[in-house]
């Protein structure tokens, strides 16, 4: 056995001039009971893991790697345990001669690198790699071999892998912090894909013969009808996974080539809690706050599916929620459970439409009432009475702008007074990635980026981009961030709508009186190094 020299991780921190010392006594002071201090410091934001992995690699010279895409030898799994792999966050790489290469999250762990040289008879190589990327890389790697081997050995055992394979495909899309699991039947195979930061990519290939039973357990699961393979159907599940309770949406629609199914993760850790969490400017923070504490009126939400209108609808609703407010929400599904708010389920098949609930709502003596969409003329006529009645209404429009969502209730063929009285403001929004934080450089711009920012008039010295990193799995992004545009409506605008003004006049009136659209936005968080500049013109388009 190896003698090493000992050193611990708060020192080499220390001596990194990373983090001082009274840093890592108040995190020692907080940290779970069993908790290791990187985990901690991470947790409490005092470094980045990036900054954990250059500090241990610079100090202690191993080397650090990136498992997305690493050639790892899948026989290696056979010499160590899946349990022990996961528990001390390990993963078996190559074998070279007598010298096993072995991803560690925590390269310093010498008991357990004591253990693997004991229980596998070489000599340990550590390198180093994020917990995510080890984590990931296990749930990709293990069991694979068995699947195939039992579901050969006997028909009876086709469930025993089918629910293995779900549960890994469950943890990896949480581990990925994946938004949905896309599960796609071919003609001799499967494949799995997983949505993360909005973009589809493919993880693995499962064998044909395991989709029945991998089919069947996922409508066991959702309760749902295993027989009825020719219809679509939805259900949801709560699972905790990790020791997190985590929602499941499922969707299982027939193909050519059997059932797709389509899994939506909704993580009950991280849902947003405060409209001080959604990534608003100030402006708009303080505009927005001010429009929801008003007694009555309808506020609504725009923009495309999965633009994270749902997140901010239910970050107002959590603003407003105190004992003397009686909310209510209609909702189709009810993607959060929120404590304090009755919220009611859209059930078409019963008659339980979101005009039906918003009637029977009306007689349940609500102070703020949520419609989670206006769909048709009768709800958009019931939302936009109930605000010109004493209530704060919410509601989710599909336009690309705020201004558009004013023509589109006209057009829904309400009375054109009922919609300038009972407006009170539109939100629109878009999700964009996020410059990931580990690998952000600075460079000069180039005359194309130059000029677009001229032409809003915004000054900027230098434009921001990630390089690819381990932590952000070589693609320069990681997680999401929004953009807005707030339309307040005011008595100009009224007059306006009233007199049937076109939309490039009401424009020039917003222009003129400093209102940020979406591209505006977007190119001030590129300046603040949130985004990127490709970004922002994927989703916004300039004026």
């Amino acid at each position: 056995m190896a003698i090493r020299n000992k050193k611990k991780l708060g020192d080499l921190l220390k001596e990194a001039g990373v983090l001082t010392e009274a840093e890592i006594v108040d995190t020692l002071a907080n940290k779970k009971n069993g908790q290791k201090l990187g985990d901690a410091l991470l947790e409490q934001g005092y470094i980045t893991e990036q900054q954990l992995l250059e500090v241990l690699e610079l100090q202690l010279g191993i080397q650090s790697v990136s498992l997305y895409g690493y050639p790892i030898d899948q026989q290696l799994t056979e010499l160590v345990p899946k349990e022990m792999a996961q528990r001390n966050v390990l993963m078996p790489l190559s074998l070279r001669e007598n010298t096993l290469t072995v991803a560690m999250n925590d390269p310093m762990d010498y008991f357990s690198i004591d253990d693997l040289e004991l229980s596998t008879g070489f000599d340990i190589k550590p390198v180093i790699a994020s917990k995510d990327d080890i984590l990931q890389a296990i749930n990709k790697y293990y069991d694979l071999e068995n699947f195939t081997i039992e579901a050969e050995e006997s028909e009876l055992a086709e469930d025993a892998p089918a629910v293995r394979v779900m549960d890994q495909l469950l943890q990896t899309g949480v581990h990925l912090k994946a938004s949905d699991i896309h599960i796609d039947p071919a003609e001799d195979s499967l494949s799995v894909r997983y949505r993360v930061d909005g973009m589809l990519h493919k993880e693995r290939t499962i064998p044909k013969r395991l989709q029945n039973s991998l089919t069947a357990r996922t409508k066991i699961m959702a309760n749902l009808n295993i027989t009825e393979t020719r219809l679509p159907q939805d259900g949801r599940i709560r699972v905790v996974i990790d020791e997190k309770p985590i929602d499941l949406r499922i969707s299982i629609l027939p193909t050519v080539f059997g059932e797709k199914i389509v899994i939506r993760i909704l993580d009950l850790t991280n849902i947003v809690k405060k409209l001080s969490d959604l990534d608003l400017s100030e402006a708009n923070y303080q505009h927005y706050r001010k429009l929801i504490q008003q007694p009555s009126g309808l506020i609504l939400l725009t923009g495309p599916t999965g633009s994270g209108k749902t997140s901010t609808l239910y970050a107002s609703i959590n603003q407003l929620n105190r004992e003397d407010v009686n909310i209510i929400t209609v909702e189709d599904p009810v993607e959060y459970q929120l404590e304090g708010i009755n919220q009611v389920q859209v059930n078409t098949k019963i008659g339980l439409d979101f005009a039906a609930g918003l009637r029977s709502i009306l007689r349940q003596d609500p102070n703020i009432i949520m419609v989670g969409e206006i769909r048709d003329m009768e709800t958009a006529e019931i939302a936009v009475r109930s605000s010109l009645t004493g209530h704060m209404v919410f509601s989710t429009l599909h336009t690309n702008s705020a201004m558009a969502a004013i023509p589109r209730l006209f057009d829904m063929k309400i009375e054109p007074y009922l919609v300038v009285s009972s407006l009170s403001g539109i939100m629109a929004q878009r999700l964009v990635k996020q410059i990931c934080k580990d690998c952000m450089q600075s460079r000069e711009l180039n005359e194309m980026e130059k000029d677009i920012f001229q032409r809003y008039n915004i000054p900027i010295e230098q434009i921001y981009e990630g390089k690819g990193c381990n932590s952000c799995r070589q693609t320069g992004y990681k997680g999401r961030t929004a953009i807005h545009e707030l339309l307040v409506i005011d008595d100009t605008i009224r007059q306006k709508m009233m007199d049937n003004r076109s939309m490039s006049d009401l424009k020039q009136y917003l222009k003129a009186r400093g209102m940020k659209f979406l591209i505006d936005d977007g190119l001030e968080k590129v300046k603040k190094g949130s985004t990127s500049l490709e970004e922002v013109l994927r989703v916004a388009t300039e004026e």
